[in-house]
């Protein structure tokens, strides 16, 4: 399980690098409304981290379509 989490961080990392180019990690933590140190475990994958604050992280990278079907069921024809 924690290599999916870890993958989620480096997605993070390059998501952020790729659409704030300019932005520390730092600057990223403040425009995510997030603390420096929270943000850190972010990226690095740990699992102490609410979701609320990757959402967060999400909604200023434009990932939060993935969020909508979290959880969500599939349908099933064969046995509704």
């Amino acid at each position: 399980m924690t290599n999916k989490i870890e993958a989620v961080g480096d997605n993070l990392k390059k998501s952020r690098k790729k659409t704030y180019p300019k932005d520390t990690i730092a600057a990223f933590a403040i425009r995510c409304e997030i603390g420096l140190s929270t943000y850190k475990k972010m990226e690095a994958g740990d699992l102490s981290v609410g979701l609320n604050y990757y959402y967060m992280a999400a909604v200023l990278l434009g990932h939060t379509s993935g969020f909508d079907d979290l959880f969500k069921e599939q349908d099933d024809w064969f046995n509704d």
